[in-house]
């Protein structure tokens, strides 16, 4: 286990940490991000705090979850990939045994009572025995929001809720625990709280409340191409990108199997019984999202009520950029290349309880604008992700501040210690690779190497440098001073460079249980050899 030290530096009691997480949401679908996406409770946050525009996620569900909660790279415990063994150190489906997370860290070295509600997908059965108290939530990827049966409550016979028929919504009822949590943590009142909620909205299968679809339904007729263009222009009026930022052209995308390859289409070339099916694709999504943010009002209410407002440090991000599996179509009744073309009455039936769907890539082109690609890659709009901050006590000076300093997942361990007053190292001694993210923002930064890899695809982040590459692809390279949507490929006119960044990639690849990339990922949309 980690060895605790004392944190001269910071003063005052510990505060309470809440950390939020949103599954699969794009990098512009927050209204204080650019959205069109009615999101007022994250907005307001964002208002009284800190808006990250250079924030990085490791581009899929398991390895930034893993990131995230263990302060490491997700290869080093375990889960460079998903939840399935494929046999290497680094790739092995499970969170690493002794492992420590947050809540191990926060209950062991500082008194924290912690908590989970949502989604867990570590491998590993029981998060309580990976230092939370309670449990709510799946252990696994979202299959559905409308049956209960699909969520799992640990510590094993804690009593559980009852939804009558109908009443059931999953973004509902893991909030629902949290505020049950958030209860609990009451009674208690010496002793501060660390709450996980991990939303698994707005992941497939995309399924709302019909009165929130209602909402959006005809909001996404004009299409991909305009919603882009709309965003883009929002995001520069509110400092999200620089006024000279570029949208990239349609990314291309990679169907299931590889039975398909292309870019995304114009959204004016498609007929419009399609046009019609995937608006409401879309309308299905942003009514998750919306959904979402109201049901993180209703917690922030009760810290409020509460009286710990300005001693609760506050951080919401996402896993990964919006999803584009697996084409522009979308798919239907199982994350594949199957898509059924809805028409007439059967419009109104979509992401009612029963059906699965997901967006498709030019929905999910349009989330991540202007970055290019999605989840599953390492370009920026697979792992460039909204990240608010917010901590009235300590960060009340920076109010509303949007900030350009890079930072990562790997970044949440430390937050989260000094805001507990303590500091720890990862075992054996050795520090977590992270800085807090409090200290980036109230003092002077210092540049430093930001690494990424998922399924072959790579990257590392240095400075004003960025060098990217597709699996099995030669190494891109980019000035993301002023290129940050890699239009300009500069790697040819910078060799030493793209030799020294890629040695700082190599070194912490076999450092870090990456290397040697595996031969087989064990899924059927990756051929087999590197």
């Amino acid at each position: 286990m980690p060895s605790p030290a004392a944190n001269s530096e910071t003063s005052g009691p510990p505060a309470n940490i809440l950390y939020i997480v949103a599954d699969d949401l794009g990098f512009s679908d927050l209204g204080c991000y650019g959205s069109e996406i009615a999101t007022p409770n994250l907005d307001g946050l964002a208002a009284e705090g800190v808006r990250l525009t250079q924030f990085y996620s490791m581009g899929r569900c398991c390895p930034s979850r893993a990131c995230l909660l263990t302060g490491r790279y997700p290869h080093a415990v375990g889960l460079g990939h998903m939840t399935v063994d494929i046999g290497q150190p680094g790739y092995r489906g499970r969170l690493a045994p002794g492992t420590p997370t947050i809540a191990n860290v926060l209950s062991d070295v500082a008194n924290y009572r912690c908590f989970i509600s949502g989604k867990w997908h570590l491998g590993t059965e029981d998060p309580t025995q990976h230092g939370f108290e309670e449990f709510y939530g799946t252990l696994v990827s979202a299959k559905t929001f409308f049956d209960p049966d699909h969520m799992t409550r640990r510590p094993e016979g804690r009593k559980a809720r009852t939804y009558a028929e109908g009443e059931f919504y999953a973004t509902d009822a893991v909030t629902d625990y949290a505020l049950d949590f958030l209860d609990l943590a009451a009674e208690t009142p010496d002793r501060p709280w660390f709450l996980y909620l991990a939303y698994n909205a707005p992941h497939f299968p995309l399924q709302a409340p019909p009165e929130e679809i209602a909402k959006y339904a005809d909001r996404y007729q004009g299409g991909w191409d305009k919603l882009r263009e709309e965003r883009l222009t929002r995001m520069k009026e509110l400092g999200i990108v620089p006024a000279a930022t570029e949208l990239t052209p349609r990314s291309p995308y990679w169907n299931y199997g590889e039975t398909e390859t292309g870019t995304n289409p114009a959204w004016d070339t498609l007929p419009q019984d399609r046009r019609a099916d995937l608006a409401r694709r879309m309308a299905i999504y942003a009514a998750m999202v919306d959904r979402m943010d109201q049901q993180i009002g209703r917690v922030f209410e009760v810290v409020r009520a509460r009286g710990q407002w300005e001693n609760t440090l506050i951080v919401f991000t996402s896993d990964n950029g919006a999803c584009a599996e697996w084409d522009p179509r979308g798919f239907d009744i199982v994350s594949s290349n199957q898509n059924i073309l809805h028409t007439g009455a059967e419009l109104e039936k979509m992401g009612s309880m029963g059906t699965f769907h997901s967006m498709g890539s030019g929905w999910a082109n349009a989330s991540n604008t202007p970055w290019r690609l999605y989840k599953h890659f390492n370009h920026e709009g697979g792992i460039a992700v909204p990240c608010i901050v917010h901590w009235p006590q300590r960060l009340g000076e920076l109010t509303g501040k949007v900030s350009e300093e890079p930072a990562h997942l790997i970044d949440l361990m430390a937050t989260a210690l000094e805001a507990a007053g303590t500091q720890v190292s990862s075992g054996g001694g050795a520090p977590y690779p992270g800085r807090s993210l409090i200290r980036q923002h109230m003092g002077e930064p210092e540049p430093r190497p930001l690494f990424f890899e998922h399924e072959g695809n790579r990257a590392v982040r240095e400075g004003k440098w960025k060098l990217v590459a597709l699996r099995d692809a030669p190494w891109e390279l980019y000035d993301v001073s002023a290129d940050r949507t890699e239009l300009s490929d500069v790697a040819s006119g910078n060799a030493e460079e793209v030799e020294r960044l890629s040695a700082l990639w190599n070194q912490w690849a076999a450092g870090n249980q990456v290397t040697p990339l595996p031969q087989d990922y064990g899924v059927a949309y990756l051929k087999k050899g590197n």
